[in-house]
């Protein structure tokens, strides 16, 4: 053990985080080789597993340098349990996994403690996971992650494409803005174009950057589950890498258009100076940000008031930003950013 440690692997801070884990989570399972999820169906007739995996990106570089680890592990969270959402499915168990060149436990801590919130926001359990220490594959405090999430729904009751029809209004929830994709672009922009430390404040901004781009991403599953139970909405996009037009564009039949009105909502702010900065074209916009839209429900024309009044009263904020009509699967954003 003495020879693995000097090549630079301490198996017992290893030890030592599976015990601050079990102590975060109350979860004394943790540490088996496979973690055990009891699987009560419930009301559900015909049960789906529905699964989903995804990381955070080069956000992380921005968590490191600033060395707030604790929301990236919420963002983690969201980018999973948001996917499972967005088939209609109510995520049950959650597992992550920490790639690092050395385990710092202050850093790996601080990670799990968002991991830990995140699952709690969404209502499942930290199931299990995998710390890896590696040596010379990550340098400097880096780190990468990856989550995994399960859920399950009834089979009548999954968000599919066919689902949609003409005259579905879309109903844009906002984002918290970021979230977790564009960020190769935006330390571009601010780093790299305009030399912005992450301690400055952009003009006419109240926060600095670091605060700026860690906002977690938003998990919308206390919100938009009910209204899946309920049967109020017909699919759900997800808005992550590709922004409105690829995500949009996922839930629709093949004989179905998007009209978005672009200019129903407000853009975030740092979206705003983001543009400005570096000069985007609205294509770049619309192709790298969430424009302020987190996710994006489809639902009955009939429907639609009550849906955005049970979101706010949820919490979020609902705005009508389009809806379906004839066509062959496209995507068109009209109006202007603002």
């Amino acid at each position: 053990m003495d020879a693995y440690k000097k090549a630079g692997v301490d198996i017992n801070a290893g030890y030592q985080l599976v015990s601050q884990i079990k102590n975060l989570t109350q979860n004394e399972a943790l540490g088996s080789f496979g973690g055990l999820f009891p699987l009560d169906i419930g009301p559900f007739q015909n049960p789906v597993l529905v699964a989903g995996t995804d990381g955070v990106g080069t956000k992380l570089l921005v968590a490191i340098q600033a060395n707030q680890n604790t929301q990236v592990g919420i963002d983690l969270v969201a980018m999973c349990v948001n996917d499972v959402l967005a088939q209609g499915a109510k995520p049950l168990f959650f597992l992550d996994y920490i790639g690092t060149g050395h385990l710092d436990a202050i850093q790996t801590k601080d990670i799990l403690t968002g991991v830990v919130a995140g699952i709690k926001q969404a209502g499942t359990v930290l199931l299990g996971g995998e710390t890896a220490e590696m040596p010379d594959m990550y340098h400097d405090q880096h780190y990468d992650l990856a989550g995994f999430a399960v859920g399950i729904a009834d089979k009548k009751q999954l968000l599919l494409a066919d689902n949609t029809q003409v005259g579905d209004v879309l109903i844009g929830i906002a984002s918290n803005g970021l979230h977790s994709n564009g960020f190769s672009l935006v330390r571009n922009i601010l780093f790299k174009q305009h030399d912005y430390t992450l301690t400055d404040t952009l003009p006419g901004h109240q926060q600095d950057l670091q605060t700026e781009l860690l906002k977690p991403t938003r998990i919308y599953v206390d919100s938009v589950y009910p209204l899946v139970q309920q049967n109020q909405i017909h699919a759900i996009a997800h808005i992550t890498g590709g922004g409105l037009i690829e995500n949009v564009g996922r839930i629709l039949n093949g004989k179905l258009d998007a009209e978005i009105n672009v200019d129903a909502w407000p853009l975030p702010q740092i979206m705003q100076s983001l543009q400005t900065l570096g000069q985007l074209t609205f294509s770049d916009m619309t192709n790298t940000f969430n424009l302020g839209i987190g996710m994006v429900l489809a639902v009955d024309a009939k429907h639609v008031k009550y849906v955005i009044n049970a979101l706010q009263q949820a919490g979020e904020q609902a705005y009508q930003i389009g809806k379906l009509i004839p066509g062959t699967q496209q995507v068109n954003l009209k109006g202007e950013l603002q």
